[in-house]
């Protein structure tokens, strides 16, 4: 009978370690709760990290679950939850709204972007599936810190870069906004990423009701909005978007 590889096990067992419990773990966490030497989990962890598989935080030294995943895990996005029960939905928006659409997850200190529909029209455009979004200007960003608590403190410890001179950074700012976006069921960035460039997004929710994911539609601000505020039928279209997947991953309608 074959032997199992005691290497691979050890680095499958940091995995499931990394994606079941807190979003980070440290050294001695992860070494104590699989029962490993400090020196065999740290030659596992350098070794997934620069295969791309775990990710190190540079303030804290702790270890979470890398982007590379994502990759190799795109067939698995294609069939089940967020990414699949999505799809047909964002490429209605893409075609009503006019604009790209983006659907996002909290990943670090920013928003992955999981699937991007490209503006319906013959403008060359960059796919941006694997791309970071910030989560204090970003639409998409800015929802997900609004109704996640995860993201929220991911937020309070990420640096909050002025991108245009229509950022904020202020935490306290950002908080009363947070309220307003709660209030309203959705979030706006008027060029507060990109100068010209404006965003809507909504969050999607599951059958627990916690948010695992935004959607959002980005294009150029005279589009977008009308006399700097976000057209109101693109508003209406997004959140319908979202509420249609969260609807298909088993929400209640709200």
């Amino acid at each position: 009978m074959a032997r199992n590889i005691q290497s691979l096990e050890r680095a499958a067992a940091v995995l499931r370690l990394l994606a079941g419990g807190e979003r980070r773990l440290g050294l001695s966490d992860i070494a104590s709760a699989l029962g490993l030497a400090k020196g065999t989990a740290h030659g596992i962890l350098r070794t997934l990290q620069l295969e791309g598989f775990v990710e190190q935080d540079a303030a804290s030294g702790r270890y979470q679950l890398g982007a590379e995943l994502l990759r190799l895990g795109g067939s698995y996005l294609d069939v089940h939850e967020l990414r699949a029960r999505a799809l047909p939905w964002t490429d209605d928006l893409a075609r009503s709204s006019g604009e790209a659409v983006y659907l996002g997850v909290l990943h670090q200190h920013g928003v992955l972007i999981v699937h991007h529909v490209f503006r319906p029209d013959d403008s060359r455009q960059v796919l941006e599936i694997g791309a970071m979004q910030p989560l204090h200007s970003s639409a998409v960003g800015k929802v997900l810190a609004a109704f996640d608590p995860v993201a929220r403190g991911e937020l309070a410890a990420a640096p909050r870069e002025a991108l245009t001179p229509f950022t904020v950074t202020s935490l306290g700012e950002l908080d009363k906004e947070f309220d307003v976006i709660r209030a309203r069921g959705w979030a706006s960035d008027v060029e507060e990423t990109w100068e010209g460039v404006a965003g809507i997004a909504a969050p999607v929710h599951d059958r627990r009701r916690i948010p695992v994911g935004a959607v959002g539609i980005t294009g150029a601000v005279e589009r977008v909005c009308v006399s700097g505020e976000p057209r109101a039928e693109l508003v209406a279209a997004v959140r319908d978007c979202a509420r249609a997947v969260a609807r298909d991953l088993g929400a209640r309608p709200f």
